[in-house]
């Protein structure tokens, strides 16, 4: 079961929340987070992306405008909103905020009433805009849509990597949704965390729903971030599981005709494409072929993350993808 949205208030100066976040978190039983040092901010916004950040704007302004270039230049907080809040208005320095990456401003300009609305109205925005998934906060299918489509823009050199959960349905049966929302939550911070871990600032993750996710990874990080990312999910995936059938590495579940059959725990198959030897032209392009070639890593035993080794020529053979693992 997830936790309850975040709320991080930043405030270089220290100073209290302001009563108009707090009675708008409060009524809407968000949970607040406050940091005062900006390194310690960005961390926590890395490794728990909030619902929302707020940024006292009044003292030490730079240090707020600062704070939020960085999230937005870092892809695994970009989406994250940004509000920045005054107890003064001038449009100069409004401009600047927004220069900044500022996704709304907050002064007495407006209403109380007014700030209230901003305020919801700005989630409601960047659900919309990102398609944020509920239970990850990760990017979804826009995000990841426009990360594919800057990538090629520019020229780069790059891999996907689709990533799908194996026996997850039939986990989500024995056990419970909330259980399955708690995995799926567990396996969007390996993902999130290793590759931020590994890449230095150079890769992507996003959700498109359920038990998929698509990491935008350099070529040369490819090895390293998804090797590591199959050994932690190996390690922690059984104890999602109750003790007897984690013992038993399996549990007995039933087919469509009312059969037992044994259902081994649950593993990560990962298919990657690079363009290395192909053009990939549009993200469509490059969707389809990860989504080949995760099928393909399905069908291989245990957790994997397979390698297209294919060229532009060879596409209709599936016989270049090749295991990550021997």
């Amino acid at each position: 079961m997830r936790n309850r949205p975040t709320v991080l208030y930043f405030s270089p100066a220290a100073r209290p929340v302001p009563e108009l976040i707090m009675t708008w978190i409060e009524a809407r039983q968000f949970v607040l987070v406050k940091h005062d040092n900006r390194e310690v901010a960005e961390a926590h916004a890395v490794r728990s992306p909030p619902m929302l950040v707020v940024v006292d704007a009044d003292e030490q302004a730079l240090e707020g405008s600062a704070f939020c270039r960085n999230l937005k230049a870092d892809p695994y907080t970009s989406i994250v909103p940004v509000a920045f809040i005054a107890n003064g208005h001038a449009t100069k320095t409004v401009g600047e905020w927004f220069d900044a990456g500022a996704d709304e401003v907050i002064t007495p300009l407006f209403e109380t009433s007014e700030q209230r609305s901003r305020l919801d109205g700005l989630l409601v925005r960047t659900e919309r805009n990102v398609s944020i998934h509920p239970s990850t906060r990760l990017p979804g299918t826009t995000e990841i849509e426009r990360e594919l489509r800057t990538r090629i823009d520019a020229g780069e050199t790059f891999a996907v990597c689709y990533a799908d959960l194996d026996h997850f349905k039939e986990f989500n049966d024995r056990y419970s949704y909330r259980d399955g929302d708690r995995v799926i939550f567990l396996v969007s911070r390996i993902l999130s965390d290793v590759s931020k871990g590994l890449c230095q600032g150079r890769g992507f993750v996003g959700h498109i729903g359920g038990d998929d996710f698509i990491m935008i990874l350099a070529v040369d990080d490819v090895q390293k971030v998804c090797g590591e990312i199959v050994s932690v999910f190996d390690a922690l995936i059984p104890f999602q599981y109750n003790a007897q059938d984690r013992n038993a590495s399996y549990f007995f579940g039933r087919d469509r005709r009312g059969q037992l059959y044994r259902v081994p725990l649950m593993t990560l198959s990962i298919g990657i494409v690079t363009n290395q030897h192909r053009r990939f032209g549009h993200p469509a392009r490059a969707s389809a072929l990860a989504t080949e070639m995760k099928s393909y890593a399905k069908t291989l035993p245990g957790s994997v993350f397979v390698i297209d080794r294919r060229r532009e020529a060879e596409d209709d053979d599936m016989g270049g993808g090749t295991p990550g693992h021997p």
